[in-house]
């Protein structure tokens, strides 16, 4: 049985994230952290998150992560299973590589 050849097309762009910071403040710890917040900042803006769903925003990025990495890997199954070219395994990211010349 002859295989065909299906093209396959260019991996997405790799993410690019801005970094965030994450400020813990507390009733001991408020009008120091406001102070220091404006010199630096200028702006004061309040977005609140309960332990819980901080908790919760943290256990969503992991399943987000597992997500990625799950459709990674079969991405990487079915283009190894329509080219001819065999690919060695990049062991960090699970994603094929070729061979350095």
């Amino acid at each position: 049985m002859e295989r065909v050849q299906i093209p396959t097309v260019s991996r997405p762009k790799p993410l690019s994230l801005t970094d965030t910071r994450i400020f813990v403040v507390t009733e001991d710890n408020f009008d120091a952290f406001i102070e220091e917040f404006k010199e630096v900042y200028g702006e004061v803006a309040y977005v609140a998150l309960s332990m819980r769903d901080y908790e919760n925003l943290a256990l969503n990025v992991a399943e987000l992560k597992r997500y990625i990495n799950q459709q990674t890997q079969i991405i990487v199954y079915y283009e190894k299973a329509v080219t001819d070219e065999p690919e060695e395994e990049n062991a960090q990211d699970g994603t094929g590589s070729q061979p350095s010349e």
